[in-house]
């Protein structure tokens, strides 16, 4: 072992009593030594949980990767009232504008806006990472940006009504 530092701890009152009762006065600090040794080597390295999640996110990445082939391949089905779309919601926002596009079937970014009282560049940034991640775990997104007109909207986002559950 390594040249020992001196550290110094503070802990409630019953605990030093009954490390007092239990311990001799000699061996305390060789007890607590043990103690923190012993936790430590319980707790696993912060480089080691780095490392599987990592692992974790490149399994993640390999796995929507295949889904996204069997979709590619018409393999994967996806079932009317399969998917909830609010599964992909963070907050309070990302819920009323799945609530809003759900209802409306389509908006633009200025219309949930003005529905929400925001930033428009919010409500894009939000309706970009409902798209990403959905189609990242899904092979299809659950909304998408039609640039063209569509019932009477132009430039506007769309809930992809063949995967969500009504």
């Amino acid at each position: 072992m390594s040249e020992p530092r001196v550290i110094s701890v503070k802990i409630p009152e019953e605990i030093y009593q009954e490390l007092a009762l239990r311990v001799p006065e000699g061996e305390r600090s060789n007890f607590i030594r043990d103690a923190i040794i012993e936790k430590l080597q319980k707790t696993p390295k912060p480089d080691k949980i780095f490392e599987i999640e990592q692992r974790l996110e490149k399994l993640e990445a390999e796995f929507s990767q295949i889904k996204k082939y069997l979709a590619d391949l018409e393999l994967l089905t996806y079932e009317r009232g399969k998917t909830n779309p609010h599964a992909f919601c963070l907050d309070e926002i990302d819920h009323k504008i799945i609530d809003y596009l759900i209802h409306y079937k389509g908006a633009t970014t200025p219309e949930l806006a003005e529905y929400l009282k925001t930033n428009r560049w919010l409500i894009l940034n939000r309706l970009k990472r409902i798209e990403k991640n959905s189609k990242k775990q899904l092979g299809k997104p659950i909304v998408e940006y039609y640039p063209g007109e569509r019932a009477g909207k132009k430039k506007a986002w769309w809930i992809n009504e063949e995967l969500i559950e009504l």
